[in-house]
Order: C-alpha cells, then structure tokens, then sequence
C-alpha cells in the first residue's frame, strides 16, 4: 500500500538522494580496525609488505582501485573512509537488477530505504569497517541464489564475504546445509570447504600457518565483568546469547526490534516469493551468527556503537519493517507496532549520523559494562541524558533520516487516522440519545 505521497519515481530519487548524502555529508574517518586494514594495504601496494595482521586482505584488497585513485584524487584514506557507502550503492544496483521482472519491487524499495533511513547501517557507513562488505556480499549473494539468476555466482559472493570475516564461516555452513537439504546432495556443502580453504591459504601466506588465525591469546582487559580478561570462545554461552539479545548497549532487540516481527503471521504471508527464501536465508545467517559469538570474549564488539558483528541483521529486519509499511494495518494496533518499530530504526540512523555518541570516559576500561548494560550509558540511551553538540554536516543526515521515514510512515499513518476517525465516531454513535 503506497498511494498518495509514495511512488516509484519519489522511492528512487530518496534512495538517490540517501546514497549521495552518506558519500558527501555524512562524516568520515578511519579508526580502530579500520585504521590497521588500511595500513595493511598500505604496505602492500606501496612497500609490497605483507603484515601477519590478524584482519582478513578481502576488502582493502577490493578497496585497493579507490585508495589508488586517492593518489591522484583527493587521499587514500580519504577514499578508504568512502569506500563503504561505494559499497552499498553497488549492491543496492546489483540487487535491483537480479529482482527485476519479480512481484514485490515496491518490497524491494522500501526496503532499501529503511536500510539508508532508519537502520543501524547508518552508523557503520562513516568507518572503513569490515561488516559492511560482508553483509553486502552475503546478503547479494542470497538474493542471486533464491531468485535463481546467478546461482554460483551468488555463492562465490557469499564465499568472499565471509573469508571477509571469517567467524561468517557458521553462517555458510547453516546456509549450505540448508542447500544441501533441498537438494539432497552433500556437494552442496562445497561452500563452506571453499570459506575454509581461502582462509586457512591467507593464514598460511601471512603467518606462516594454515591454522594461525591471528587471534591466539587475543584478549580484552580484565574489568567488572566476572569473565573479562580471557581469551578466546571463553565467554559462557548463555550470558553471551543473552547479553547479544537484550542488553540495552548492545541487544538486536533493540536495534533491529523489526526481527520480532517475524512472528507475526500476517506479516510472513504478505511477502511473496522469492523474498520470503530471502528473509528466511537472511535470518538463518543472523541466527548462526549470534550463535557462533554467543563464546567470543569481545561478543559486544569492542568500542563500536552498537553491535556491529550483527549489523547483516539489519537485511531481514529491513524486509520485515517493508512488508509492514506498505500493506494496509489490520488495526490499530498493528499500525502503532509498525511505527514503533520505524520510530526505534530512525532514532538508531540519527544516532549513527551522529557518530554514536557515547561518554567516552566512562565506556573504555572497567566501567564498560555501563555502556553495555545500562539504557542511560547505551548508545541509544545517552543522546538523551546528554545531547551531542549539532555540527552541521551530522546534523543534515540526521535531518534527511528523519524526513525519509516520514516519508515511508505516511500511508501507516494515514492508515492509523482514518481508523481513529471511524473509532471515534462509532464511540460517539454509542452515546447518541444519552441524557442527562
């Protein structure tokens, strides 16, 4: 349901318009991890070095075109820190093409601008991160393999992305399992043996080992946390899938609340094939995903903004969150879930187009945990108990983030008035005759 303000034309240009402001007025930089894979592709394309890095070479290695031209255009990390909106752009392309001539384009639209708009992926969008490239790659990948169009393609995208980020490998293995079943043949499984191979090859060339991941004895500093300080899959798996799920630092319950959705049956019938194979591949990925971190001593992603080891979650969240704003609410209630939901993503996309500010003094050492479990520490939470300073060019995305999901609220909206008025008048209908 669009009608009115909605129409192809509108949802491409906003989409246009998304993408350009993330490249121009969206704040970049290079920090953390991002930071280390660009000195590793430094190395290597100007001193033919290569580091023992514990960071896989897939994306600088694709990113290495843009740094290139930052000798002539601007800065290698100028480029470095753009490269990942480059990204996004390709895959929306990309994925726009392998759906076309399919039902369910208007699906596709919203989506992707809940996904610029009102999602964690904001957030992400300003870093030279890993996370991106590889949800985009997967998350390519899956919509080649469901809509039949580019099936080993598909797959050697989703291979790629997650030699990307290697702990992705639990993910492929559920993904080609499910292949395999469906087929009923285990030559589908070779997905997972290629993800192990490219893997265990980088490590053999960087470190020396097939087995040397670069994570031995990697560890965080002892805290509050009873289970700070070790290393490895050391985390205990129940507080680990709980602490990934409901804390208000780092919960997808609360930056990707749309997952819940899933639930709801209606929502599931009104997506239509091949997007339902693609919600269901997508949300198998996120659920293999938590499980294989759930053991991970840094689970909550070290200092980032909000659980960027799950932002591919943000895929079927977005798909979710679509079939809910443009089908018509079957109540009241429905309508108000919906904006909620939409509500909770757009605050997350302001947050990111804010940089996701934290109290710095407190969210790094012992005190950590505040920022993870606390709601007023939380990256949601502390913009509230204190407002950033607005400088101009966050302030603008953030604005834009803001004007978007009006924009895509506006038929829920109407929806949810329309029936306030006929509630009303059946109430007023009730008290008719009344006297005193």
């Amino acid at each position: 349901m669009t009608g009115g303000v909605r129409t192809e034309r509108r949802d491409w240009l906003l989409i246009a318009l998304g993408l350009l402001a993330s490249f121009f007025v969206l704040p970049h930089r290079l920090g953390y991890d991002g930071l280390d894979r660009f000195n590793d592709i430094e190395g290597l394309l100007h001193h033919g070095s290569v580091s023992g890095s514990r960071f896989s070479l897939v994306m600088p290695l694709l990113s290495a075109p843009f740094l290139l031209l930052g000798e002539v255009v601007k800065s290698p990390a100028w480029w470095a820190g753009h490269f990942n909106v480059i990204v996004v752009a390709v895959t929306v392309v990309v994925a726009a093409r392998l759906v076309r001539g399919y039902p369910g384009a208007e699906l596709f639209r919203t989506t992707v601008l809940v996904l610029l708009f009102a999602s964690y992926l904001e957030n992400r969008l300003w870093d030279y991160n890993a996370e991106i490239l590889t949800a985009a790659l997967v998350g390519v990948g899956v919509v080649a393999v469901e809509t039949g169009r580019a099936r080993t393609r598909g797959w050697w995208a989703i291979v790629i992305g997650a030699v990307n980020t290697p702990a992705a490998i639990v993910g492929v293995a559920v993904l080609a399992g499910r292949e395999a079943f469906r087929q009923r043949r285990l030559r589908g499984f070779w997905p997972v043996i290629a993800v192990g191979v490219l893997i265990a090859a980088e490590a053999w060339i960087r470190r020396g080992s097939p087995f040397d991941s670069g994570y031995g004895g990697n560890h965080g500093p002892h805290g509050l946390l009873p289970y700070s300080g070790r290393p490895g899959f050391s985390y205990p798996f129940l507080f680990g899938l709980l602490s990934i799920l409901f804390s208000f630092g780092r919960g997808l319950l609360f930056f990707f609340p749309a997952l819940l959705f899933w639930f709801d049956r209606q929502t599931r019938r009104r997506i239509g094939q091949p997007a339902r194979r693609i919600l269901v591949a997508g949300l198998l990925f996120t659920a293999a995903l938590v499980l294989a971190y759930s053991k991970w001593w840094a689970w909550f992603g070290g200092t980032a903004t909000g659980p960027r080891f799950f932002l591919f979650a943000a895929i079927p969240a977005s798909i979710l969150l679509a079939a809910r704003l443009h089908a018509r609410p079957s109540s009241m209630g429905t309508s108000l879930l919906t904006l909620g939901a939409l509500l909770l993503g757009t605050w997350t996309a302001v947050v990111g187009a804010l940089s996701g500010p934290r109290p710095e003094e407190i969210c790094f050492g012992k005190y950590e945990p505040l920022c993870l479990y606390t709601p007023d520490f939380s990256p949601l939470g502390y913009p509230l108990v204190s407002f950033p300073h607005l400088a101009a060019r966050p302030t603008l995305a953030a604005l834009l983030c803001v004007a978007a999901s009006v924009y895509l609220a506006t038929p829920t909206l109407n929806s949810l008035l329309r029936r306030a008025r006929e509630k009303r008048q059946t109430t007023l209908e009730k008290f008719r005759g009344w006297s005193v």
